[in-house]
Parts: structure tokens; C-alpha cells; sequence
């Protein structure tokens, strides 16, 4: 039987560690619309700048197996602290960048340091919570770094036409020196010198449990799904569908919009149901809608109609995120930050391979995407349903956050 859910995360905490969880979907989002411009300005091919989102990702996935490691051994606050003020000088390098080479660089480095601020972050919520009560801290801090796709995109779109797209990532770079100062202010150690190490060997050995595993493939495929989409969408949207920029994030912000609601509705549901019952309502509803938006994609009608699945697909979300990151950690008590940190690398590593795939075959088709999203939806459903299997322990829990 697993110890007790335990809950003491100040809320001004929890809104700086949604603030560094949101360095992702800025990173990510907040330059999409320029795309087009930089693939001209830059004199390079619509995949080479799609490839400096494949760095960035690239990077969140290697930096998150050196962070999480050394918050275990270290603590979090160092690490933190000195991966947020590398990413601050990457992200300036990045907006200056005078050749695709030199960006494709800083983003790799963008990537690295930003992890920091993710891995620790989860791993500082899994030293002062579980259970139930660490599930509801995921979804609410979801809810608040929600924010960061909704409005990069469509700050991003309006601010390209006056400040190009390197006025844009100087305003990532401003972002990054928020990050850094809330970090320095905001976040106490939480990993004491008494527990590093002592529990370490059998927090490693648990990586190993099928809970953990379950839950980790059951997040990597559905955030996967999330990462074709966000990759797809410029195109879809701007050349597939004949949107303009604008048009492009604000309905990039509508989808961004329904995950936040279902997190709120999940975090809700949290407060009676167990973790795995919001998570196999999540990746149902998930797969649902994957089949919806595949057998559009395959009629012989207007393109506009794969919104609609779309919007449900990424929606279902807030109800798979927050659970299996609570399901994930709580099964490595021992090695919160490794255990953080294999999932984090997992899932942009995952999001880095299927980012350049949704264009296999026609990148002026949704169907690559359509097909790419299923299969990944059918996949986080078979991890999702191993973690309903009677000999993975209920936690007795008793809820605070």
C-alpha cells in the first residue's frame, strides 16, 4: 500500500513552476506564425526551420537526463538556477543569429537549459506531494502554463509584422530572464541534503516498475500527439486550409483554450476519482477523436473540417497530462528528479521524431498527420489500460492541494 497523499505547495509556488513548465509552449509557439518569413529572410527550405523547432525539442530531451540526474545528487535549486541563466544567454543568441546554422545551434542549447526548469519543476512537486493531491497539482499548473499557448501564438502573429521574427525570440530571451529571476526568488530547496542518495538506488530500480513504465509510454504518446499537431498546424492551417497569420493563432489559442478547460474540469474530477479513471476517460476521449479527424482526412471534403477533431483531440488532453505525470513520479519515490527526467527526455524525444513526419509523403496533406495522430493515440490507450490491472497498488490517499 503506498504512503498517504500528502499536499503543502504554496500556491505563489506552484505559479512559478507553472511559469518554468511554460518555457516549452513558448519556446515552441510563440515563433510558428514567422515561420515562412524566416525560411525567406534566412534563404533556406521550409525544413531546415522546421528543424529548429526539432533542435529545440532535440534539447529538452537530452537536457532533462543531465538535470533531473543532478537535482537527485545536488539538490534543486543549484541546477535550476544554472541551467535558467544559460538558457537566458542561448535565447539571445538565437534572436541574433545571422545564419540558419548559427540558429539551429542556439536552439539546441535553448533546448539543454531550459529543461532544467521542467525536470526540477516536476520533481519539486513530487517531493512535497502525491497522489491524488500531486494529480491536481499537475492539472492546475497546467492550467496556468495553459496560458503560454494560447498567447504565444497569437502574440507571436501580431508582433511579426512589426518587430520581424527576431524582435519575436528577443521576446522569448525577455521571458527566459522572468524565469531565471522567479526561480531565484521563488523556489526554496526541496530535496534535502539527508535524502540525496539514500533513497536513490531504489528510486532507479523502480524505473523499472510497469507503473511507471505504463504511465510514462501513456504520456509520452499522447503529449506525441500534441507535438504533431503543433508542428503541422502552420501549414495546415496557413497553406492546407488559406489562413492568414493571424487567423492561425487565434484558432491556435481556441485549441489551447479547450486544454485549459479540461485541465480546470480534470482537477475537479480529481477531487473524488482516482487518478487512473480521469486518465482512461482522457485517453479515450482521445482516441476518439483521432478516428473522427483520420476519417475526415480521408473524405473528399474541405479541409476546414478537420478543426473540429482537432479541437477535441488536443482538449482531451487535460485529462491525460496532469494524471500520468502524478502515476509516473509516484511509482519512483526514491528518484523524483531521475524518474522526471526519463519521462521529460522520453516525451520531446518522442516529439522531436514525429514532428518531421507529418509531412511524410505531401506537405500540403493533413493525412500524414491524421495517420500519425491515430496510431499515436492507439498506443497511449494500450499503455493507459496496463495501469488498470489489479496488481498495480491503489494509494490511500487524502486529498489537499
Amino acid at each position: 500500500m503506498n504512503a498517504p497523499s500528502r499536499s503543502t505547495i504554496p500556491v505563489p509556488l506552484l505559479l512559478v513552476l507553472a511559469l518554468l513548465a511554460s518555457v516549452a509552449p513558448f519556446g515552441i509557439d510563440l515563433y510558428l506564425p514567422a515561420f515562412p518569413r524566416m525560411a525567406a529572410e534566412l534563404a533556406t527550405s521550409d525544413t531546415a526551420i522546421q528543424l529548429t523547432l526539432t533542435m529545440f525539442l532535440l534539447g529538452l530531451a537530452a537536457g532533462q537526463l543531465v538535470f533531473g540526474p543532478l537535482s537527485d545528487r545536488w539538490g534543486r535549486r543549484g541546477p535550476l538556477l544554472a541551467g535558467s541563466a544559460v538558457f537566458v544567454a542561448a535565447s539571445v543568441l538565437a534572436a541574433v543569429a545571422p545564419t540558419i546554422g548559427v540558429l539551429l545551434g542556439a536552439r539546441l542549447v535553448q533546448g539543454l537549459t531550459a529543461a532544467a526548469g521542467m525536470v526540477i519543476g516536476r520533481a519539486v512537486i513530487a517531493d512535497l506531494a502525491t497522489g491524488r493531491a500531486a494529480a491536481r497539482a499537475f492539472s492546475l499548473m497546467m492550467i496556468v502554463s495553459g496560458v503560454a499557448p494560447v498567447v504565444a501564438p497569437l502574440l507571436g502573429s501580431l508582433m511579426v509584422d512589426g518587430i520581424g521574427w527576431r524582435g519575436v525570440l528577443l521576446v522569448l530571451a525577455g521571458l527566459a530572464v522572468a524565469m531565471l529571476a522567479g526561480s531565484a526568488v521563488g523556489v526554496r530547496e526541496t530535496h534535502p541534503r539527508e535524502r540525496r542518495g539514500t533513497a536513490q538506488a531504489g528510486g532507479f530500480r523502480a524505473l523499472g516498475r510497469r507503473a511507471y513504465l505504463a504511465a510514462t509510454a501513456t504520456f509520452v504518446f499522447s503529449f506525441a500527439v500534441l507535438m504533431a499537431y503543433i508542428s503541422a498546424s502552420p501549414f495546415l492551417y496557413q497553406v492546407v486550409i488559406g489562413m492568414g497569420p493571424v487567423s492561425y493563432g487565434v484558432l491556435f489559442a481556441l485549441n489551447a483554450l479547450g486544454l485549459i478547460a479540461s485541465s480546470a474540469a480534470a482537477s475537479r474530477l480529481l477531487r473524488h476519482s482516482h487518478p487512473r479513471r480521469v486518465l482512461t476517460i482522457g485517453t479515450s476521449w482521445l482516441l476518439g477523436a483521432a478516428v473522427v479527424l483520420l476519417v475526415l482526412a480521408l473524405l473528399p471534403i474541405s479541409a476546414a473540417w478537420l478543426m473540429v477533431p482537432i479541437f477535441f483531440a488536443v482538449a482531451s488532453l487535460g485529462f491525460v497530462l496532469g494524471p500520468a505525470t502524478a502515476l509516473a513520479l509516484d511509482a519512483v519515490p526514491g528518484a523524483a528528479g531521475t524518474g522526471s527526467a526519463v519521462l521529460g527526455a522520453a516525451q520531446f524525444g518522442l516529439g522531436a521524431a514525429v514532428s518531421p513526419l507529418v509531412s511524410v509523403g505531401s506537405a500540403h496533406s493533413a493525412l500524414p498527420m491524421a495517420i500519425l495522430i491515430a496510431v499515436l493515440a492507439a498506443i497511449a490507450v494500450c499503455a493507459s489500460r496496463l495501469l488498470a490491472s489489479r496488481d498495480v497498488p491503489e494509494p490511500v490517499e487524502a486529498l489537499a492541494v
